[in-house]
């Protein structure tokens, strides 16, 4: 697995959670949220800028039967718009049940709903990176390519 840190994005109508992971792929943390209010393409790039990631993954939001929903389509806008500001690859990944998962982490860790409301998108990122992390370190190659999915 290439050294380096990766970047995830759990892309909701509201906010975009966040979450980066150590240069050696071993701790993925979550990092401060980005509303969507028009400017979130200038975050991702100050992000881009600052952390200088190997990787980008962007969660894939399919419903339950894997079919395609407004979430899905507009989860793939916003990786298209972070692949026309970087030369980093950008990948999608399923998503499916990451917020679950993130709120059952959540509150075991003693967290309720309403407590852990801030971080839940970014928690939702870090289920994604990791998600990603493990395939990578069985020898895979994470996600797929945006333009996969860009004329469904």
């Amino acid at each position: 697995m290439q050294r380096g840190r990766r970047l995830a994005f759990d892309v909701g109508t509201v906010r975009i959670g966040v979450a980066v992971c150590d240069p050696d792929g071993i701790l993925a943390s979550p990092l401060q949220r980005i509303e969507r209010d028009g400017s979130e393409l200038e975050a991702v790039k100050r992000l881009l800028a600052e952390l200088e990631p190997v990787a980008i993954y962007v969660g894939l939001p399919i419903n339950l039967e894997g079919k395609f929903t407004q979430s899905t389509y507009d989860a793939v806008y916003f990786a298209e718009d972070i692949e026309e500001v970087t030369t980093t690859r950008v990948r999608m990944v399923d998503e499916r049940l990451s917020t679950r998962a993130a709120q059952a982490q959540l509150h075991s860790a003693g967290k309720t709903v309403k407590s852990s409301k801030e971080w839940i998108d970014s928690a939702s990122a870090v289920e994604i990176l990791e998600r990603a992390l493990e395939v990578l370190k069985a020898g895979r190659e994470a996600g797929k390519p945006v333009a996969s999915y860009s004329d469904e």
